[in-house]
């Protein structure tokens, strides 16, 4: 079997000695971290599109593993000392998480902001291949057309401000019906990895006050299966979405990079 691509990524502020990597969420690419990344000159950002997404499209099929391993081996080649922070954020903290299990050589300290371990009440459905593909087929790629709904995805499923409608219609709907369904059975199925618990290095642990249930409590698992960690709630504001809080690093892009800035400089 032929060795898959690199993944795409984008470089910034590459004279900096210190390296940061960026994980993006379900669904969209590195984009969503322009703004973060604008905010933080003083390091050295690598921000890749993860397997079947964005310019990363045909490396695939996505799992977690492997989304890990390539995340890896973009900082073996290109991260300064061969390390890097990882920062990740939903889907691409669950890659970050396995890579604090699978690969943590390449791992300094990590950044893991609402990572998903325990299922959702209600959402057995999100993991049946079977039903993920009716449900693409007759409720998403219909809607692909209508820029209305896309937008109603945007705002109230993903937090996603208005600005960035052009780069998520790109990606939403480009995905297609395989892609949608091997990213939704990893979300939906990812467990703590075996070995995590190996993980010495300092771990932020991040999560939205006003998320699931099962996203608090996930955060909360991994804090006690890791040996230093700190915990954090994001609280935009009292009557703050779920989806905002979830994506705070595109709703309050300001917030995250002190946040992360902060805790690295502790």
């Amino acid at each position: 079997m032929p060795e898959l691509p690199e993944l795409a990524y984008k470089e910034y502020h590459t004279d900096k000695p210190d390296t940061i990597m960026f994980l993006h969420g379900g669904g969209v690419a590195g984009w969503m971290w322009q703004q973060v990344v604008d905010l933080l000159p003083e390091f050295h950002c690598i921000v890749p599109d993860l397997p079947e997404h964005g310019a990363s499209a045909e490396v695939g099929p996505f799992s977690m593993v492997l989304a890990a391993d390539k995340c890896a081996e973009l900082v073996r080649r290109h991260a300064h000392g061969s390390k890097a922070v990882v920062v990740g954020l939903s889907e691409g903290a669950q890659v970050a998480v396995q890579m604090l299990a699978s690969t943590p050589e390449c791992v300094s300290r990590a950044m893991i902001s609402s990572a998903l371990f325990l299922p959702i009440p209600g959402s057995k459905n999100y993991s049946n291949p079977k039903l993920l593909a009716t449900m693409y087929r007759w409720s998403m790629s219909p809607g692909f057309q209508k820029d209305w709904w896309i937008r109603l995805n945007m705002k109230y499923s993903a937090g996603i401000p208005n600005e960035f409608f052009p780069l998520f219609k790109e990606n939403f709907t480009g995905m297609t019906k395989d892609q949608f369904v091997n990213l939704m059975v990893a979300n939906q199925t990812f467990r703590l990895p075996q070995g995590v618990e190996n993980y010495t290095a300092t771990v932020l642990i991040v999560y939205g006050k006003h998320e699931y249930r099962a996203m608090r409590e996930s955060a909360r698992l991994l804090a006690r299966n890791l040996q230093n960690t700190r915990l954090f709630a994001v609280v935009l504001h009292r009557n703050s979405s779920m989806a905002r809080e979830h994506n705070w690093a595109l709703t309050s892009p300001q917030l995250f990079a002190n946040t992360l800035r902060n805790w690295l400089e502790l």
